[in-house]
């Protein structure tokens, strides 16, 4: 595994903080920005991100409200946009002075910094470093690569959220006409459950709730989810539905800031005065609780029923859009209070508190992100989430649903341009007929299988295109060797990382263009598209000038390559593609349903709403209906002296990459490799405040996963958990370790054990 470099020893902790953002936000945004980029540079990102006539940030996929503030940014979309738009250049020059082992030996802040790359390189077989290649060397190179190898199967394209909508649709495109469903993308290893478990009960697998849902919402759950970090321009909203008399409730393992008090820098009582109280009732639950918590709000709503026929449940709706219903209650009444107190390490009192909240709400809205979909049992949680919605008919009306908040600022995009391994057969067959072949119909392989296909030699060629593969994949020592075992890796990237120095026999970097770098083709200058959280889908227009003459954009790299590697097999236009991207949005519009006259609807302020059939009473299950399910009880149940840990993102980062050291809501400065604790459960353990520790996680399959040298912190934590940041202790979740149904690693429920540091020696 890569050395990681950290100097724990300089690590510093102060208290938690107790509210987010204010000016000190804005502060380290401008101060972080300015260290990155000239004031002037820094004025132009800040004044386009978010707005309609400039760039999406890349940071997150919260959806931009109608009304807009000239600065439509939080701290983090700052600082990403500015390390992104960087002064900073990666050349040949670089990469002659540094070895790849030299590269693998640094740390993942340290490759970020070293700013944008410029010109396409490549590592030969045997080669020590990355040298200079052509543009056409680097095609013809791989072109001959991929059409070399004994079955398309052995090809994976791989991407990230930061892929805009046209990118991803050719990505998707390009690899079944080459004859492979070998498309894993990021959500299989985040959000992969949502997907599976609201298309089963609801018919579609994103959520159904827009912005002035939540504004009207009287009761919001924000569960296994941390906005004030990960996507901190939520707090904007959830403090709209404060003033506007909504109550919301907070399920998370730890104590956030964000979800406890908000202070607006945009607003007066955020800059001199309290700002807002976020969360009315904080629940701190045991990581993977979250189940056991809405199954006992399940039964206790059917005994209120009982107690009071007629006025709690919403028969009408029940009858009318549902099915399952009394197999459904009559499990969920057997749910076990014991069962249920132990799973969250919550008190009865606690779960009643809500119960009446939610008694009192006649619209009810639950979002959730990784801390749910990385468990075990994700599925069924978010399957007893909808059955939890579905009781009082808190689906499919304003201010009440589902909401998932996605990471990635296209990542609900990417699926809905056909990025998925197992697209349904009705998108292939519109995709096929659109472009005169027949796509394969088998199922390709996501983002655990592709590690499995490489390390097992049945996958040869990996093409990344965005993100980072090596650092948010699970189980990193089995998960590198199985990238070096490749004949080539391809990486489009706009900077460098983990996947450039983690590479095959071959291997190429692609750069390219960033989200607010001007794309001029040949037609003129072009714009993309991306589709946020809420499915609203608008346009994003680069401003800067590219950071080297010698970048091609996403669309441009894959429709030349694409040309390269097919030929004619497949009658595609890929350089009218290339020239004009408003014929690919054409394309799109008679392939991808909701997106009809594509062009002309997103040349509007704001583009427009993709259509939710929940909203209107369809559901495209099996029987029509909405789905009511029985979910077996679960929990994670530790051996004595064991932490139930979960991985997370630092204040500083943003999914693989650290911009600091520093996790300043939680105090946490000058280091990343810490575990943070219940001081009660350090205790018991004969552990201090400040110990050196392996962090040791042992699986069913009897290896032992250490992460060594990481500094414990006493925190207040859910009891019998800790928490500690990835990428860093990715090396501690197998790859086998998945949750059931979505195959998404179980990173929020790693078993492991604090080992001193003397006592390992």
């Amino acid at each position: 595994m890569s050395t990681i470099e950290d100097p724990s020893d300089h690590l510093s902790v102060t208290p938690p903080k107790t509210w987010a953002a204010g000016v000190p936000a804005v502060a380290h945004a401008i101060e972080y920005s300015l260290e990155e980029n000239s004031v002037r540079r820094t004025a132009l990102t800040l004044l386009n991100i978010n707005q309609t006539k400039g760039f999406d940030c890349p940071g997150c996929a919260w959806p931009e409200p109608k009304h807009r503030h000239k600065n439509e940014y939080c701290e983090n979309g700052a600082k990403h946009i500015n390390d992104e738009a960087t002064t900073r250049r990666v050349t040949a020059d670089f990469f002659r002075e540094h070895s790849i082992a030299e590269l693998d030996g640094t740390s993942d802040y340290w490759l970020n910094q070293q700013g944008r790359l410029t010109e396409p390189m490549i590592k030969v077989p045997g080669g020590t470093h990355y040298q200079p290649i052509s543009w056409d060397e680097a095609f013809d190179l791989l072109a001959d690569e991929l059409r070399g190898l004994d079955s398309p199967d052995e090809a994976l394209f791989y991407t990230s959220g930061r892929l805009n909508n046209e990118a991803a649709f050719l990505l998707q495109l390009f690899a079944r006409a080459f004859g492979t469903n070998n498309l894993p993308d990021c959500s299989n290893m985040c959000h992969e459950s949502s997907g599976f478990a609201l298309q089963e009960t609801l018919g579609i697998g994103k959520g159904s709730v827009s912005l002035d849902d939540i504004y009207d919402a009287d009761l919001i759950f924000v569960v296994g989810q941390n906005p004030g970090t990960n996507h901190p321009r939520m707090l904007s909203a959830l403090e709209e539905t404060k003033r506007n008399g909504g109550t919301i409730v907070a399920v998370n393992p730890l104590p956030e800031a964000g979800l406890i008090r908000f202070k607006n820098p945009q607003k007066a009582r955020g800059v001199i005065g309290r700002g807002t109280a976020i969360a009315d009732q904080f629940l701190k639950i045991r990581p993977g609780g979250d189940l056991a918590l809405f199954q006992a709000l399940n039964r206790l709503l059917l005994e209120a029923e009982d107690a009071a026929p007629g006025a709690v449940l919403d028969h009408e709706f029940i009858r009318r859009n549902t099915v399952g219903f009394e197999a459904f209650a009559e499990h969920a009444r057997k749910a076990d209070w014991n069962d249920v107190l132990a799973a969250t390490g919550l008190t009865l009192e606690e779960i009643v508190e809500v119960h009446e909240r939610v008694l009192r709400s006649k619209k009810v809205i639950v979002c959730w992100a990784m801390g749910l979909t990385q468990q075990k049992h994700g599925v069924p949680t978010i399957r007893e989430v909808v059955n939890f919605l579905l009781l009082r008919g808190n689906i499919g009306r304003p201010g009440a649903g589902v909401c998932p908040v996605r990471g990635h600022s296209n990542v609900q995009g990417d699926r809905t341009m056909g990025v998925w391994e197992q697209m349904p057969q009705e998108f292939l067959d519109a995709l096929g007929r659109e472009f005169g072949f027949t796509p394969p119909a088998e199922h390709g392989v996501d983002s655990v299988g592709a590690i499995r296909a490489m390390r097992d030699g049945r996958a040869k060629v990996f093409v990344g295109a965005a993100g980072n593969f090596v650092r948010a994949a699970p189980d990193s020592d089995v998960t590198e060797e199985a990238m070096r075992r490749c004949r080539l890796t391809v990486q489009i990237s706009t900077k460098l990382n983990r996947s450039h120095t983690v590479c095959g026999e071959i291997a190429l970097i692609l750069p390219t263009l960033g989200r607010s770098d001007r794309d001029l083709q040949a037609s003129g200058e072009q714009f993309v598209t991306v589709e946020d959280s809420m499915s609203d889908v608008h346009a994003s227009r680069g401003r800067l000038d590219p950071a080297s003459p010698s970048l091609l954009s996403e669309v441009a790299i894959l429709c030349r390559l694409a040309r390269r590697t097919l030929g004619d097999a497949v009658p595609v236009d890929w350089e009218e593609f290339e020239r004009d991207y408003g014929t690919i949005r054409a394309r799109i519009a008679r392939v991808v349903p909701g997106f009809e006259d594509f062009n002309a609807r997103v040349a509007a302020p704001g583009g427009f709403h993709l259509p939710n059939p929940v909203n209107e009473g369809v559901f495209h299950t099996p029987s029509g209906k909405a789905v009511f399910t029985c979910n077996d009880f679960a929990m994670l149940t530790p051996p004595t002296g064991y932490l139930v840990l979960q991985s997370l993102r630092s204040h500083d980062q943003w999914n693989t990459v650290p911009y600091a050291m520093n996790d300043r809501y939680r105090g946490i400065h000058h280091a990343r490799r810490v575990v943070m604790v219940n001081p009660e459960d350090l205790a018991e353990r004969g552990l201090s405040d400040g110990e050196l520790v392996d962090v040791v996680s042992v699986w069913d399959d009897g290896v032992e996963r250490r992460a060594p040298a990481f500094r414990v912190v006493a925190y207040p934590a859910a009891r019998g958990s800790a928490a500690a940041y990835y990428p860093e202790t990715n090396v501690l979740v197998p790859l086998d370790s998945v949750a059931d149904i979505s195959n998404t690693p179980t990173s929020k429920g790693v078993i492991v054990r604090l080992e001193p540091v003397a006592a390992a020696g």
